[in-house]
């Protein structure tokens, strides 16, 4: 319960620790630095400890082989040597011999176990079977090292153990060797306390972690301190840039000293001296520009009016003229017209750049717009021989749009696809799901390289500036269709392959002030898929010349 209950408090540390780490160059640094520190210390610190405890260990074990090899022939010289028969006396000899052996060494305490080798036939005079110093028992004497020991002849054998000091378990070194006495083999054990090797040992690893625990802390200091010198200057250049993204053109870097974090600073700031004077002069001019473009489109509405009007009166009246005459009246009105369209388009776009732009939004059947935009290209599409097909759910798809500013998307779209479509079939592709509709308008005419449809909603651009245009076009409708498009927050795409046609697409949101996840119409034609319910409305049109689809018809897709 206590884990569960400091659960969500460990969890936001992890996430405040991970988009620390994200976000801080400086944190990311020292914290890389301080866990590179104590993994190498770590396994520095464990190398050396054991290098150390290997060697002590090594150093009191010769210690205590060269002390037992001394003492054990002084054992065997005194039995042999000794001239008594009765038990009192053995058991007095043998005390104070093995007595003589107990005590200090010259570097490590020193005790011992007297054990009878078993299975031996007893001697009359055998008055002494085992004897140990306090404490200790033959117990203490690992197997092992018995065994090796009952099985050798005159050779010394050791074994690390564990004897029992007071009501602590200390570690130590056994070491064995065979005695003989009055014709009785016996075991000798000088065992060796190893504690105050021990206690030397637990010391130098105390000192080595808590010097490594300070030299890490002093590591991950200077590496903040180093890091803070080099990381400040950089998010205050990045803090600065942000100001300048966001428009604040006059904030600049604080420059102090000579280093290379200086002149980083001070060329910091004469870009982005150089880059307020040109944002500056560019402003200026484009303002200048779009007044001039504002104020010549309205200035040429009234003489243009006069002119269309002159127009219209000698067009009317061509058949009254001479063919040259007549010729030049149908042309005059035929490029008036494209005059008038291209001043509209003119101050739209003035109005686009200017920020007045406004958006009369209403609910509205999309499909109802489309099937009107296309009855208007009618005309046009008989006149290339083209048909167009529209594929479209059966029930209204009703969308928060300016159908003004959507008609006018669409017949830019359907338009340039019949035109582009070298008699072949134009398609209309509609489309909804939970909070989008889709519009994809398919031809199979020259198409495009995917570079030139990154352009395509460029102002005045064309992708082949030679190809003669008859059905209009100033080269602003597909940017003012962009335009439109931003308006309604939505998306305006495009796709081409040379030699197989190209498809724009138009995603609106369903409704104003929600965001499109995703388009419920393929861009790419290869993976367009007709979504929409079981039934679907396909309106065609089969007959060059006529103003309304020769046909309208409902089918299963």
């Amino acid at each position: 319960m206590g884990f569960r209950r400091l659960l969500p408090a460990v969890r936001s540390v992890g996430r405040m620790l991970h988009r620390r780490w994200r976000r801080s160059l400086q944190f990311r640094t020292v914290l890389t630095t301080l866990l590179l520190a104590v993994t190498s210390f770590a396994v520095v610190g464990a190398y050396l400890s054991n290098q150390i405890a290997h060697n002590l260990f090594q150093e009191r074990l010769t210690q205590a082989e060269s002390e037992t090899r001394y003492h054990v022939k002084q054992v065997q010289e005194t039995f042999d040597g000794a001239q008594v028969t009765d038990q009192s006396s053995v058991i007095t000899l043998v005390y104070d011999t093995l007595n003589a052996v107990e005590g200090r060494g010259s570097v490590i305490q020193r005790r011992y176990v007297f054990e009878a080798v078993p299975e031996q036939t007893k001697p009359r005079n055998r008055w002494v079977e085992s004897r140990a110093s306090d404490q200790l028992t033959v117990s203490v004497i690992p197997p092992e090292l018995r065994k090796a020991v009952q099985q050798s002849g005159k050779d010394q054998y050791w074994a690390s153990t564990v004897i029992p000091v007071g009501t602590e378990d200390r570690p130590g070194i056994a070491v064995g060797n065979k005695v003989t006495f009055n014709g009785t083999v016996y075991e000798l054990y000088l065992i060796y306390d190893l504690n105050t090797a021990q206690q030397t040992l637990d010391e130098i690893q105390g000192v080595l972690w808590a010097g490594g625990a300070v030299l890490v802390l002093l590591i991950g200091a200077v590496a903040w301190y180093v890091t803070r010198n080099v990381v400040s200057p950089v998010s205050h250049a990045a803090t600065v840039s942000e100001k300048l993204a966001a428009g604040q053109l006059q904030e600049r870097m604080v420059v102090r000293g000579e280093d290379e974090v200086a002149r980083l600073g001070a060329s910091f700031n004469h870009m982005a001296a150089s880059l307020q004077e040109q944002i500056t002069q560019l402003a200026t001019l484009s303002q200048m520009q779009q007044r001039f473009v504002s104020d010549v489109s309205h200035e040429l509405r009234t003489p243009l009016t006069t002119v269309r009007m002159a127009a219209e009166v000698l067009y009317d009246a061509r058949e009254d003229f001479d063919p040259i005459n007549k010729r030049s009246a149908e042309l005059l009105y035929n490029q008036v017209e494209r005059f008038q369209s291209l001043l509209s388009d003119l101050l739209e776009i003035s109005r686009f750049d200017a920020g007045v732009a406004v958006l009369d939004a209403e609910p509205e059947d999309i499909v109802q717009v489309i099937s009107h935009v296309i009855d208007g290209a009618a005309p046009v599409a008989a006149q290339y021989g083209s048909e167009i097909i529209l594929r479209a759910p059966a029930e209204p798809i009703i969308v928060d749009m300016d159908a003004r500013r959507i008609d006018r998307i669409l017949r830019n779209l359907i338009l340039n696809a019949v035109e582009h479509g070298e008699r072949k079939s134009v398609t209309v592709t509609v489309a909804a799901n939970g909070n989008a509709v889709g519009v994809a308008v398919r031809d199979h005419g020259i198409g495009m390289e995917p570079a030139e449809a990154a352009r395509v909603f460029d102002r005045f651009w064309r992708a082949d500036p030679a190809r003669a245009r008859t059905t209009g076009g100033s080269g602003l409708g597909l940017s003012i269709a962009m335009e439109d498009t931003k308006l309604h927050n939505g998306w305006l795409q495009a796709w081409g392959r040379k030699g197989s046609g190209a498809n724009f697409r138009l995603t609106l949101p369903l409704r104003q002030g929600e965001e499109i996840e995703a388009s419920p119409v393929q861009l790419e034609p290869g993976d367009i898929v007709f979504p929409g319910g079981p039934e679907s409305r396909t309106m065609v049109l089969l007959e060059p010349g006529s103003l309304a689809p020769a046909a309208t018809t409902k089918e299963k897709e």
